[in-house]
């Protein structure tokens, strides 16, 4: 395609034309467009994008093109960036604890969905939010493992006090539902299973027939090195909440982030340093792009691109990342080729979620570009 194209090939084509001196994330604008058909056209109700996992213009102007009609966001900033992008969006404001001013702007913009795990963040909403056509989930958690780290720890009320909130819900006019996120990268079809049996204690507990379900996100990635049958996962899903509650079936909503984006990103970051102490220096690291790589382990299928070839022999390396701080490195020995040079380029696959989005300018870093390419599955 070359330099003047709207769009490139792949990473590699780019790589080779152009010089990298700074982090670059990829989008693999196929590869999305890709997951967001299997989403809408597999997934047995409806998907909301989380927009926190990647909020950049390219990714929504993509993932709108492609026929996504729906949004999950966590701030008035969210709200609007939703908005400008898919001005007919439905916009699920599911992050539990939002202040007066922050609910009033939702109003403003015409959100009807929210979400509450207690009685102090739903006295707010019926304080301001006129209650008819708008629903709002009850957030509920379970002690149940499976995903690379819990999201019940914050937010999420116990099963009884959940039921209660039901009811509450229901008594002050809004339309009552649920909802839970299992974690992320889960790859355990039982938690959901787990979640979704008690989600249909909670509504016969409470004497109500919840209209909707929201399972959250979590799908999982291949940040792992596997990849991952989702469709099995939506199907099991299903089988679920027909077992669960019978009759009275709940329509589902789901909230991908990680498993909408991260497969459709890959972060080409140069080496900048080889030292004799068997360190190398990125020019980006854990206050950048590679921020998450720190909570989660370093995502696998890492590659090196480099002008010349490197050896097959690989060993172990301390791998930091350009700022001054100490803790600026990534996990663990990375397993490199023993004559990786300055200037050569590592490539970390799936990450297209919590990359850029979670990137920071401290020490003056923070610098990520992204490019569109048709896709990042064949480098």
């Amino acid at each position: 395609m070359g330099k003047a194209s709207a769009i490139w090939t792949d990473p590699g084509e780019y790589l080779q034309s152009t010089s990298t001196q700074g982090p670059v994330l990829f989008i693999g604008t196929a590869d999305l467009a890709t997951r967001a058909e299997l989403f809408l056209t597999r997934f047995p109700g409806l998907t909301t994008y989380a927009l926190k996992a990647n909020p950049d213009p390219l990714v929504l102007r993509t993932l709108c093109a492609s026929g996504l009609r729906a949004f999950d966001v966590a701030s008035p900033a969210e709200i609007i960036l939703a908005r400008t992008y898919c001005p007919s969006a439905v916009l699920h404001y599911h992050n539990p604890v939002r202040s007066r001013d922050e609910i009033r702007t939702a109003v403003q913009h015409d959100v009807r969905s929210y979400s509450v795990d207690c009685h102090s963040e739903l006295a707010k909403l019926i304080e301001i939010v006129p209650p008819k056509g708008v629903e709002v989930a009850v957030r509920f958690a379970l002690p149940l493992k499976g995903a690379s780290y819990d999201f019940g720890a914050k937010f999420g009320a116990q099963p009884d006090a959940a039921a209660s909130l039901l009811k509450a819900v229901e008594a002050a006019g809004f339309i009552p539902t649920l909802t839970f996120h299992p974690g992320t990268q889960l790859c355990d079809i039982s938690v959901w299973q787990g979640y979704i049996a008690k989600a249909a204690e909670i509504a016969n507990a409470a004497g109500i027939n919840v209209q909707t379900l929201n399972i959250g996100g979590g799908f999982p990635s291949e940040r792992d090195g596997q990849k991952h049958d989702l469709v099995f996962i939506f199907d099991a899903i299903e089988a679920a909440v027909q077992q669960n509650f019978s009759a009275n079936l709940p329509r589902l909503v789901c909230e991908p982030g990680r498993a909408m984006v991260a497969d459709a990103g890959l972060l080409a970051v140069p080496v900048k340093s080889v030292r004799e102490t068997g360190a190398i220096t990125l020019v980006d690291g854990i206050y950048g792009a590679l921020n998450e790589q720190m909570q989660i382990g370093v995502t696998k299928g890492l590659d090196v691109f480099a002008t010349s070839p490197r050896s097959k022999d690989t060993k172990g390396w301390t791998v930091f990342g350009p700022t001054c701080d100490s803790l600026d490195v990534l996990p663990g020995q990375i397993q490199l080729p023993v004559d990786i040079a300055e200037g050569d380029i590592l490539l970390f696959r799936a990450i297209g979620a919590y990359s850029n989005a979670t990137t920071t300018a401290f020490n003056g870093y923070g610098d990520v570009r992204i490019v569109a390419v048709h896709s990042v599955q064949s480098h």
